[in-house]
């Protein structure tokens, strides 16, 4: 929002630097002007972003990246985007980039709602993934859940028609509000068929947050919405 305007929304996330390891401020420092978006430039132009790629794909929170690494080292044709807001973890995951050498992968450090209002698109996105997203497990946090009627209309809009909206959680009492909203929300429809969790798409790299809710004795949801028209 413009700076006459002060945003006043609740925010889905607390920033908790955690432990930067030089390492991974090293790759923040460096590689930053190389693979680093910064939402003030405003919308992007995905096919001059990413020559060469035919599908255009968006990961809201990808943790330390390397699943996200993973997923574009397997598909040279998608132009990944990254979002995340700790910094430590954007750094490993522009470290993990370099090394594999991915000219197909570029990262946010920011708000998600704000880079998807003011930076991706209509329309252009072939795939969007959450995975593993802060829970917020007491009642009264509920409200700072990122899956929201308002969060799940604005991405919509990003989706080409037929784009995939993949979600993941451990935690059953945000998997039922992920499929309540979206349920409730028009011009979706749940690729599990009406009212249903998806199996676990083996395309979808196991994630550190993944293992340790496993561990937890944690049941990992998986949901798949397509939007149309």
């Amino acid at each position: 929002m413009d700076a006459e305007q002060p945003e006043r929304r609740i925010r889905s996330f607390v920033r908790r630097e955690g432990r930067f390891t030089s390492a991974q401020r090293l790759a923040f420092e460096t590689l930053w002007e190389k693979r680093g978006l910064e939402p003030e430039t405003g919308l992007l132009d995905l096919p001059a972003v990413f020559p060469g790629c035919t599908r255009f794909a968006l990961e809201i929170g990808f943790g330390m990246g390397q699943s996200l690494a993973e997923l574009a080292s397997r598909e040279p044709q998608t132009g990944f985007i990254g979002i995340e807001v700790h910094r430590p973890g954007v750094g490993k995951l522009l470290a993990l980039a370099e090394e594999a050498e991915l000219p197909n992968l570029k990262v946010y450090c920011a708000d998600a709602v704000e880079v998807l209002r003011r930076c991706i698109p209509d329309a252009s996105l072939d795939l969007a993934m959450l995975f593993f997203p802060d829970p917020w497990p007491k009642k009264r946090h509920h409200k700072r859940r990122l899956v929201q009627p308002a969060f799940v209309e604005e991405l919509r809009s990003k989706l080409k028609p037929g784009g995939v909206f993949h979600l993941a959680t451990d935690w059953e009492n945000y998997a039922e509000q992920m499929l309540e909203v979206l349920n409730a929300a028009p011009g979706w429809r749940n690729l599990a068929g009406e009212g249903g969790f998806a199996p676990r798409p083996a395309s979808r790299p196991v994630t550190r947050f993944e293992a340790r809710g496993e561990r937890l004795g944690h049941q990992v949801r998986d949901l798949l919405f397509s939007r149309e028209g």
